[in-house]
C-alpha cells in the first residue's frame, strides 16, 4: 500500500459529477484528499498539527454537507483513533477545482499501542453515513491514505502534573475518551525543564453565558507573564505557546500557572444545579513538546 507525502495533486477526470446520495458505484473521484504532518514522530498524550487539503474535481459540485473522517490505524488497518471534524468551509461551497486547506492540532489518546499508524482521510454524509470516491490510495473502505505517524512510548514526552487548583477529571458519559479538569481561579501545572525550546498546547473551553463580559485568561512561566486571552466562545480551541529554553530558567522542576479574573458556581448561576464548585477554565489537553 503507498503512502502519500505532503501535498498530492492528481488527475480527477472530465465526468461530470455531482457528489450526493444515489450516484453510481462508478463515480469518479469528488476530490483528491492530503495531509501534511508537522511531526512524524509523536509520543503517547502529545500534539501535533496537521494541515489538511482537498483538492475538488473541475467538475464535482456537492449538494450537502458532508463530514470528513480522519481515522488512525494499527499496520493492520484496526482502527486506534478518530479525528472526524467538520471542515471550516462547507463542502456545499466547494467550487470545482478549488483548494481548500486549512490546519487543525490534534492530541495521541494514551493508548496501549506504540509504533506506526496510518492516517486515512475521507468525506461521509453524516445523516446515511455515505462516503464519498475520492482520489487516491483506498484501505477498499473509500478511506484514503495519507499518511504515516510513528507513535512513541509515552515516557519520550514531558509529563505535565495537574498540582494546585484543578477539580478532579470528568469524563464525557456519552464518550469515554472526552476527558478534561475545570481549574478554580487560580491553578498550576508542573513539569521537568526541558532545557531547550518548546511548544506549549493549551486544548480549553468556557462557559461565557454565565457572565456579563468575556473572562480574561492569563498564564504565567515562573511568575513571568506570558499569555493573556479573552474566553468568549463555548466553542473548544487549541492556543499555542513557543517557549525559549532560556524562559524555564535552570530549577529542574517548572511551573505554569493559569489564572482567570472571574469564576461561577453552577448552583448559583443554573437552576436545579447542586454543583457547588468554583469554576474557571475547563481544560481538555496541556501538553508540552519540546523542538
Amino acid at each position: 500500500m503507498s503512502v502519500w507525502r505532503g501535498v498530492v495533486v492528481l488527475a480527477l477526470g472530465s465526468t461530470i459529477l455531482t457528489a450526493g446520495c444515489g450516484g453510481s458505484r462508478n463515480q469518479p473521484p469528488a476530490a483528491a484528499p492530503s495531509a501534511s504532518l508537522q511531526r512524524s514522530r509523536v509520543a503517547l498524550g502529545g500534539a501535533f498539527a496537521v494541515t489538511y487539503r482537498f483538492t475538488v474535481a473541475p467538475t464535482a459540485h456537492f449538494d450537502r454537507d458532508y463530514h470528513v473522517l480522519v481515522h488512525f490505524l494499527d499496520p493492520n488497518e484496526e482502527l486506534l483513533w478518530t479525528e472526524d471534524h467538520v471542515p471550516p468551509v462547507a463542502t456545499s461551497a466547494w467550487k470545482p477545482g478549488q483548494t481548500i486547506e486549512y490546519a487543525k492540532t490534534h492530541f495521541v489518546p494514551i493508548y496501549p499501542y506504540v509504533g506506526e499508524a496510518v492516517m486515512t482521510l475521507g468525506l461521509y454524509d453524516p445523516a446515511s453515513g455515505e462516503r464519498l470516491p475520492l482520489a487516491g490510495d483506498d484501505t477498499g473502505q473509500k478511506e484514503y491514505v495519507v499518511s504515516r505517524l510513528q507513535l512513541l512510548p509515552q515516557t519520550e514526552s514531558i509529563l505535565i502534573v495537574f498540582k494546585e487548583g484543578w477539580h478532579p477529571a470528568e469524563r464525557a458519559p456519552d464518550n469515554p475518551a472526552a476527558e478534561w479538569q475545570w481549574s478554580k481561579k487560580d491553578a498550576t501545572w508542573s513539569f521537568r525543564n526541558p532545557r531547550r525550546n518548546a511548544t506549549f498546547y493549551l486544548h480549553y473551553s468556557g462557559e461565557p453565558s454565565m457572565f456579563d463580559m468575556a473572562q480574561t485568561v492569563t498564564l504565567y512561566l515562573q511568575d513571568q507573564l506570558v499569555d493573556s486571552f479573552t474566553v468568549d466562545s463555548p466553542t473548544e480551541t487549541v492556543r499555542t505557546l513557543e517557549f525559549k529554553a532560556g524562559q524555564f530558567g535552570s530549577d529542574e522542576m517548572v511551573q505554569l500557572r493559569l489564572s482567570v479574573d472571574r469564576t461561577f458556581v453552577p448552583a448559583r448561576q443554573a437552576p436545579g444545579s447542586g454543583d457547588l464548585r468554583e469554576l474557571g477554565l475547563r481544560v481538555f489537553h496541556a501538553v508540552l513538546e519540546p523542538l
